[in-house]
């Protein structure tokens, strides 16, 4: 018999996924993708399996500015256990040691307080970071051990939430590229007992909310216009740049790659969002140039 095929439909926007647990970021993508019928779609940064959370998912135009997304600053709730390490730093490896737990709520808090500001991280092996075209985790299951350079990343806050005696569940404010899990076997050794982290829920990014999130069960209960009613315009992965508007004849040259030149003075080399001023539509993004020059550096397809 003949498999019917879905045909793919040109959606552009931004979806808040809920990631669900034990799903790979690819995963929950493409099974957005498909509950869209979306021809083309990307996420904004990849969440281990084991964590759940927030991830936006690009669709069609929205791809183009998805980078903005990738270098935000981030929020996560994690649930730290102390007492114990494990060889991935999570609750998926093996143990490796057992220690006792010897400290109380201040001396966790007063930790948390020494590990905020610009640290240093070395990647953790089970991790996604690529080397030689291969990811760090596919050489940890096969028991070889990469060298990796330590980065530096900023903690901005890190809130104790609650402490039982042998589990923390810490709000974490960082820059892109923090490594929770590292952060938790980092917390464990200052403190002398060793700690993995049991649980991780990415709560914000870039100013966008878990709050505003759907999951895929809610996605999947929708017709495709409901469906198509969640998703945030393009231009809000641009938000925070600023404005500019042109007429129809500077919109018409600038969406065709040409640079327009505007009445106001802007400061050269910034970034701004061009919309169309009778209609407010985006158009794409622009760099200042000489002052008064807009040079198209991204821009929306034309329609």
């Amino acid at each position: 018999m003949t498999q019917v095929r879905r045909v793919k439909r040109p959606v552009d926007g931004v979806l808040l996924l809920d990631k669900p647990y034990d799903v790979s970021s690819n995963g929950a993508l493409q099974k957005a993708r498909g509950l869209f019928q979306a021809a083309k779609a990307g996420h904004t940064g990849v969440l281990d399996p084991l964590a759940t959370g927030l991830l936006p998912v690009c669709f069609g135009e929205a791809t183009k500015f998805s980078a903005y997304l990738l270098d935000a600053d981030k929020a996560y709730r994690a649930t730290v256990h102390f007492g114990r390490t494990t060889t991935t730093g999570d609750i998926e490896g093996e143990v490796l040691r057992e220690r006792p737990i010897a400290f109380d709520r201040a001396a966790l808090e007063a930790a948390l307080a020494a590990m905020v500001g610009e640290i240093e991280q070395v990647p953790p092996m089970y991790s996604a970071l690529k080397h030689q075209g291969k990811a760090l985790y596919e050489y940890a299951r096969a028991g070889v051990e990469i060298e990796r350079a330590p980065r530096r990343v900023t903690i901005y806050a890190l809130t104790l939430q609650s402490f039982d005696g042998v589990e923390a569940v810490v709000d974490v404010l960082c820059s892109k590229g923090t490594y929770v899990r590292t952060l938790a076997e980092d917390l464990g050794e200052a403190l002398g007992a060793g700690a993995h982290l049991t649980g991780l829920r990415r709560t914000a990014s870039a100013g966008f909310s878990l709050d505003a999130a759907v999951t895929l069960e809610q996605i999947e209960a929708l017709d495709l216009a409901g469906r198509d009613a969640l998703l945030l315009a393009p231009d809000v992965l641009v938000q925070h740049l600023p404005a500019v508007s042109l007429d129809d004849e500077q919109s018409r040259r600038f969406s065709h790659g040409q640079a327009v030149r505007i009445d106001e003075k802007c400061e050269t080399m910034l970034r701004f969002r061009v919309y169309r001023q009778e209609s407010r539509k985006f158009l794409g993004l622009a760099e200042a140039l000489d002052g008064a020059v807009l040079q198209p550096v991204r821009l929306m397809a034309a329609t």
